[in-house]
This record gives structure tokens, C-alpha cells and sequence, in this order.
């Protein structure tokens, strides 16, 4: 059975979770803000239309913005993560196999569909129907030729949003037309070194010997010539990966010169990072905290600084790891400073039961610390109130500002829609 796999991809997916419950926001322009509403992050079409660049200051742009009826949006991440998880549950009713890619794509598996047009079709009305969100389906033998056929499905309106590559012919010309840096893992330095030897199309890669271009660049670039031809040499993965290191961090709302609301941060960024450590399974040994001053600040010096503390067990208890992470803090404090950021890492992980400690090594393990952590978890994924360290304090008025914040509509009874 040949391989085809499906690229979904949701179009302009924040603007367009931001305009689900909002009717009267139809046909205008809508960007959703960075942290602290610092930049844009995501554009609806119509903000792309006015040419408003991914990734400028709000300030520079938002007079203008504002003069054309557009609106701006904090990033409600909670609303996002919540219609996403829609939008891949779907997906799983419509096939036997679903990589998640990211928070607004997905890779399907659909070896063995006679019509694949079609079900491509099915997919894009199903998904828009049970969660209102607009995807594009691209449809290929490999992995690399289903980013490219999504990225036709987007480009060019006529196409219906489905594109599909099973045909020969029809790859060669979305091939010769398609500049060489929309190829999926072709960043623009990789881009501009390929354009200087001559390679400006993805059929010119499609074209290129393997061998050769493996010797010069990398394994990588000799198995995307392969995918381009239609050759699968990257399945599919059912299960994320395990990340090697798990960071929370955040720039604050006010620079924070105190040492209790800096403390209260690490501590609380500290159990964030704990909780998506027991969600992959896994145990951690190194804690590392680092913390910066504004580098744009021109009536102070820039300081920044990082310490490290290394378990003597592998664990991932909250309480342990907030207490690692303040000892890092304790090295790098320095008073009279107005601190921006602070970030918390957490590395070095370990499956269960994997570690062998130190033969003379002495440690004494948490009571009931696996249980506790289980039922601080359970509590807080129901929504129906969280449990938290007191060391994350209560007013947390060092968080990020999101004044353009817009209601939690699916995950906070208090905001939902009403209809008179």
C-alpha cells in the first residue's frame, strides 16, 4: 500500500479563534499581540492585506491599524490550546492515524484512500462545521510534498483548499513554481546558499543529485531531495517526543525590583515547568534560573546572570524543584536592579526507576510525594478551582499585561457567550 499523508493546517489560526465568537468582527483585520502586547504575532487576512509585517512592534503599526478598523488581541492562550484540541480531536474521527505537529497542524495518515481529493474535502467541511475553524488540506506520497501541497491549498483560492500530489504531472508544476525556500525545513540561510549554486525552485532541489548534496550540506537535505521525488523517509509519529529540557518563562508586566514578587515569579515558573515534566513522565536533575535587566535601558547597566543546581535524585515534585529553583536565585539576586525576565529550565531527565544514585549517597525521598503531585494535577486540569505553592504568592502583580485580553469562551463558565 502506497503512503499519502495529509497536511491540516488551521489558516491564520489565533485570528481566526479570536473571530469564532465574534460575528461582528467578519471582514476586519485582526492581529492577536504578543507577551505584554509587545508585537504581532498572527494576522487575519485582511491585516496581512493592509501589510502590516508579522513580528512589528504594536506600537509602530497600531495608529494606522486602528485608522482601518482593525482590532487588536492579547494572546489568550487558554482559548487557543482549548479550540486546537477540538480541531485534532476531529481529526482523529476522520483517520486511523494523527501526528499533532503543532497547535494549528496536523499530519494524517490516509494509505489506501482511492479518492483522496475527496475525503480531503470531507475533512476541510467536517472540521469547519464542528469547530468553525478553516483549514487547508495538502495531500502527498511524503511528508515534504504534503507542506508543499498545503502551501498551494493557501496560496491559490481556486484550489478550494484542498490540493492533492498523487499525480506526477501535477507535482512537476507545483514543483517548478514553488520558490525553493518554501521547501519544509529550507530556512533562509540554507535558502540563499542553494539560490548561490543555482537552485532557486523546488524542482531544481527535486532535480539535484542526492549523494552530492549530502556530502555538502547534511543526511537532512539528502532525504528532503528524497521526499521531493515522492520517496516517504519520514514517518508518521503518533506520540510526541519527549522534550530534552522544559522551559517557562516570561517577560514581566513592570520590571520587578524586590526581592519577594521576584521570588514568588521563579517559584511559580518553577511549578509550571514541574507539571509538564509529570505530563511527559518524567524526572529531572538539573534546575537552572536566569534572570536579565532591559538591555534598551539607558539609565542603568544591563545585568544578566544564570546559576545551576543539581539534584542528588531525580525528581519532579514541585516543592523540590521550586525550593532548587530559588536556591539558583539566592546566587544571582542583586538589589537596586529592575529585572525584566526570568526564566526557569529544567533538564537532565530520567524515566522511573531509571536512576542509580551513589553508592554512600544519602537521600531522604518526599512522603507521599507521587501521590500528592497526582492529586494537585487532577484538581487543576478540571477547572474547577487550583491548587498552587504558597511560594507562587497571590497577588502576582509582576504577571504580563494583556489589556486586550478577550473572554476564556470555552473554558470559563463565567465567560460564556449569552444570547438575548
Amino acid at each position: 500500500m502506497s503512503p499519502l499523508f495529509a497536511l491540516v493546517d488551521c489558516n491564520n489560526f489565533y485570528a481566526s479563534c479570536e473571530r469564532l465568537f465574534r460575528p461582528d468582527l467578519t471582514g476586519r483585520p485582526i492581529v492577536v499581540l504578543s507577551n505584554n502586547d509587545g508585537c504581532v504575532v498572527a494576522r487575519s487576512a485582511e491585516a496581512k492585506a493592509l501589510g502590516i509585517p508579522m513580528g512589528t512592534p504594536w506600537f509602530k503599526v497600531k495608529a494606522r491599524f486602528e485608522r482601518a478598523g482593525g482590532v487588536a488581541f492579547s494572546s489568550n492562550y487558554a482559548l487557543y490550546a482549548d479550540i486546537s484540541a477540538r480541531v485534532m480531536h476531529t481529526l482523529e474521527q476522520l483517520a486511523p492515524r494523527v501526528e499533532v505537529y503543532s497547535i494549528d497542524e496536523a499530519f494524517l495518515d490516509l494509505a489506501g484512500i482511492r479518492t483522496p481529493a475527496a475525503l480531503g474535502r470531507d475533512i476541510r467541511e467536517t472540521v469547519q462545521r464542528w469547530t468553525g475553524i478553516t483549514v487547508g488540506v495538502g495531500m502527498a506520497p511524503s511528508k515534504t510534498l504534503a507542506k508543499l501541497a498545503n502551501y498551494a491549498a493557501k496560496r491559490w483560492p481556486a484550489t478550494g483548499g484542498v490540493v492533492e500530489l498523487t499525480c506526477p504531472q501535477r507535482r512537476l508544476r507545483l514543483l517548478q513554481r514553488v520558490p525553493v525556500s518554501e521547501v519544509w525545513g529550507i530556512g533562509p540561510r540554507l535558502s540563499r546558499q542553494l539560490q548561490a549554486l543555482g537552485i532557486h525552485t523546488g524542482w531544481q532541489l527535486a532535480r539535484a543529485n542526492t549523494k552530492v548534496m549530502g556530502r555538502r550540506f547534511s543526511v537532512v537535505m539528502e532525504r528532503t531531495i528524497c521526499e521531493l521525488n515522492g520517496e516517504s523517509c519520514l514517518a508518521l509519529h503518533q506520540l510526541p517526543e519527549s522534550k530534552q529540557q522544559i522551559i517557562s518563562s516570561r517577560s514581566f508586566g513592570e520590571r520587578v525590583s524586590e526581592w519577594q514578587p521576584l521570588r514568588e515569579a521563579v517559584s511559580k515558573y518553577a511549578a509550571r515547568a514541574a507539571e509538564k515534566l509529570r505530563e511527559q513522565q518524567q524526572y529531572c536533575r538539573l534546575v537552572r534560573v536566569s534572570v536579565r535587566t532591559s538591555p534598551f535601558a539607558t539609565r542603568e547597566p544591563f545585568y544578566g546572570n544564570s546559576a545551576m543546581v543539581t539534584l542528588p535524585v531525580p525528581s519532579h515534585d514541585s516543592r523540590e524543584l521550586v525550593r532548587a529553583a530559588c536556591h539558583c536565585l539566592q546566587q544571582i539576586w542583586r538589589p537596586g536592579l529592575a529585572y525584566q525576565k526570568v526564566a526557569v529550565m529544567l533538564t537532565d531527565f530520567w524515566p522511573p526507576g531509571s536512576f542509580q544514585p551513589e553508592l554512600f549517597e544519602v537521600h531522604e525521598p518526599k512522603p507521599h510525594s507521587r501521590p500528592l503531585m497526582r492529586v494537585m494535577d487532577r484538581i487543576n486540569r478540571t477547572g474547577k478551582g487550583r491548587v498552587f505553592l504558597a511560594a507562587e504568592g497571590i497577588q502576582q502583580g509582576w504577571q504580563m499585561k494583556r489589556a486586550l485580553l478577550s473572554p476564556a469562551y470555552t473554558t470559563r463558565i463565567s465567560d460564556l457567550p449569552r444570547v438575548y
